[in-house]
């Protein structure tokens, strides 16, 4: 059915206000003879609560429309005012607390209590959130720890022989340094050393000249008076500390560089450690010139210096080791290397299932002021990683049994955020000279070298040259060693910053070694164990017990530790320590958390419209008002919309009576709302209205 509205011009001048969509009921018409036509009696039928009809009355002027009293939902709202939204929170939030903000507002002191209250919360609650997050961007981890039981790898053990070279195959070399060391120890200390070395007849003042850098005693300007030195050689008595003598501090040799503008004196406080730093020095000059195919041919076979070898009871073989020579401890050999095809395995612990070794540690042809120390020298490493005699290495004494047990452990870092580590040493900007598996040593020792290489102009030749660098000899590179010392000392207190370039492995796997020692051979065994040695390996040597050493090397446990970073505080830790703040301080959920990002969004957009309302009635239509005015006044009304216009009356409809105006009273449209007009809440009596149906 299609509803088509008629407006008749009113009786009485009244207009009666109806919404479009209000159904109406037309009255019964019955018409009297002589009476005027019955007006139609419309009754809303969707009259809200509260509405009230208007009656008519003798003042013939429109009357203003009232505003609705319900307010139609559009598709965005937005409050008019600060204080209506924050009554409109206060009222709906599920934070608990907000609601007395508001339920109190007639008692002052309670609304300041609770807002303070409220506020205080509030605070306290983002100060712990602020904890919280400082904690979670600190990155902190936590140290896991793991018991494993498993068959283990036997990792690679190195053994040296403690002295670089034969004494009488490197006599001719040494010789000339030889002399010069036992002139010095004359001059120094008056020991004579006839008895150790060769000697020939030589000028004493030549043969001090004839080497750089002689050593010297120096004096003391700090030196305590005779009287001062008596009361500390009486105080050191009474606590039974020896006397230092004061002449042992200053003993050492002069370093300057290239021009000589700037020396010093490398000094120690012990005669002994200044004798063996200053040989040192020189002998590694004189190896500097020896060429790569100079080694110790009489010890690079493995029986000239192992007598026995075995493993898990059973012997090693010549595919089992490894050989290399070192600049001090002379010739090594890995066991269980890198190079070994089938690695050992230790499935079983136990002295009697691990490396055994006996090894020949006689010192008839040492070098006797380089090779100070008798025995061997052992280390425990991985398989891909280089022996670091000096670091890690640990000497044997002859003629005792020692036997190491061993753990392994495990660590695993975790990088990016939560530590300083890398995974294989491809972001550490040092080159790796000895290609091998990278280590921090690997690197630190790297690290130098190539400082030795850029301030120096020479490699130092403990470490691995890189290509086409030499090694350093004052004969060639004169000031080396003042600019050695200086980089030393560079470099134990990190000015050289190779401790901070180069970060630790993510992966480290070490073992933890405890040794024990035992005489070997015993008294009543000794006697057949030097004659099989003597038998099978050509052992003859003087004192017998001084030139053998046993070695036992195994796992005290299979069961092995590893140690793991794991991030002590994840997202989920993170969310769920907020949530637990949240509930305690105000009770709430996250759907409180939309709530306090919806009210966060309603006061941006709120004070954006009314800086948006300020800047254009400011800046943008200044005197808007009354042209608007003018305008809507001049309108004519043809362009007016239809709904505004008066209709002829319709045939059917009761003629108006003469006193009745014409004109129509338009109601100002509702600019607040888009829907259509409520309905008044009275009807005019002398207002009427047709409705004609008609069929689609």
């Amino acid at each position: 059915m299609l509803m088509r509205l008629l407006l008749l011009p009113p009786l009485a001048g009244r207009r009666v206000p109806w919404p479009a969509s209000a159904p109406v009921r037309e009255a019964e018409e019955r018409p009297l003879q002589g009476s005027p036509a019955p007006a139609l009696a419309l009754t809303p039928a969707g009259l809200m609560k509260g509405d009230k009809c208007e009656e008519p009355g003798p003042d013939p002027k429109p009357v203003a429309p009232q505003q609705p009293t319900e307010e139609e939902e559009a598709l965005i709202e937005f409050h008019r005012s600060y204080r209506e939204l924050f009554q409109f929170f206060c009222n709906n939030t599920t934070i608990h607390g907000a609601i007395r903000l508001v339920c109190s507002q007639h008692n002052r002191m309670k609304t300041a209590f609770w807002a303070v209250l409220w506020l205080c919360t509030f605070g306290m609650m983002y100060w712990q959130f602020a904890l919280l997050f400082e904690e979670y961007f600190s990155y902190p981890v936590s140290l896991n720890i793991n018991l494993n039981s498993d068959k283990l790898v036997f990792p690679a053990v190195t053994v040296c022989t403690l002295n670089p070279y034969r004494y009488t195959q490197i006599k001719g070399e040494l010789e000339e340094l030889d002399r010069i060391t036992e002139q010095t120890l004359f001059d120094l200390y008056k020991y004579n050393s006839f008895n150790t070395l060769v000697t020939r007849p030589r000028g004493r003042r030549e043969l001090r000249e004839s080497l750089p850098h002689p050593l010297q005693r120096l004096r003391d300007p700090g030196s305590p008076s005779p009287a001062r030195r008596v009361r500390s050689a009486a105080s050191s008595l009474r606590d039974n500390n020896p006397q230092v003598n004061w002449k042992d501090w200053k003993i050492g040799f002069k370093l300057c560089n290239q021009n000589k503008s700037d020396c010093f004196y490398q000094t120690y406080s012990s005669g002994v450690d200044a004798v063996r730093e200053w040989y040192r020095f020189h002998y590694i000059n004189i190896l500097s010139r020896l060429p790569d195919t100079f080694t110790s041919l009489e010890e690079d076979k493995l029986g000239n210096f192992i007598f026995s070898c075995r493993f898990n009871q059973a012997s090693c073989s010549q595919a089992n080791y490894s050989h290399f020579h070192h600049p001090i401890y002379g010739n090594c050999y890995t066991f269980n290397g890198e190079n070994n095809s089938n690695l050992w395995m230790s499935s079983m612990p136990g002295v009697n299932n691990g490396l055994s070794l006996t090894l020949r540690t006689e010192q008839n042809d040492f070098i006797p002021l380089l090779s100070t120390v008798t025995g061997a020298r052992v280390t425990v490493h991985g398989q891909d990683e280089p022996a670091f005699m000096d670091d890690g290495g640990f000497n044997l004494r002859p003629g005792m049994e020692t036997s190491i047990s061993m753990r392994k452990e495990a660590l695993d870092r975790l990088g990016g955020d939560y530590g300083d580590c890398t995974n294989n040493g491809s972001d550490v900007f040092v080159k790796n000279l000895y290609h091998s598996k990278y280590t921090q040593q690997v690197c630190i020792h790297s690290c130098f070298q190539e400082s030795m290489v850029r301030e120096c102009g020479c490699a130092y030749i403990f470490y691995p040259r890189p290509e086409h660098v030499e090694y350093c000899d004052y004969r060639k590179h004169v000031s080396w060693g003042y600019c050695y010392y200086k980089l030393q000392d560079a470099f134990s207190s990190d000015r050289l910053g190779c401790f901070t370039k180069c970060r630790k492995p993510c992966s480290v796997t070490s073992y933890k070694l405890s040794a024990g020692y035992s005489r070997w051979p015993s008294v009543t065994s000794q006697d057949w164990v030097f004659q099989m040695l003597s038998l099978q390996n050509n052992y003859t040597i003087k004192n017998k017990r001084n030139g053998v050493a046993k070695l036992n090397i195994f796992f005290k446990e299979l069961n092995y530790k590893t140690n793991s970073e794991s991030p002590s505080v994840t997202m989920v830790t993170l969310l769920s320590n907020l949530g637990s703040q949240w509930s305690l301080w105000f009770g709430s959920s996250v759907l409180s958390v939309v709530e306090m990002a919806e009210l966060i969004f309603d006061l941006m957009v709120i004070t954006f419209l009314m800086l948006l309302r300020r800047f254009r009635s400011r800046y943008w239509s200044p005197g808007r008002g009354g042209r608007g005015a003018q305008e809507v006044a001049s309108t004519p009304a043809s362009s007016l919309p239809s709904r505004f216009c008066a209709q002829p009356p319709s045939p059917t409809s009761s003629l108006p009576s003469p006193d009745t105006s014409p004109t129509l009273a338009a109601p100002p449209p509702a600019y607040a709302t888009l829907g259509p007009y409520p309905a008044s809440s009275g009807l005019a009596g002398t207002s009427s209205a047709a409705f004609a149906q008609e069929e689609p």
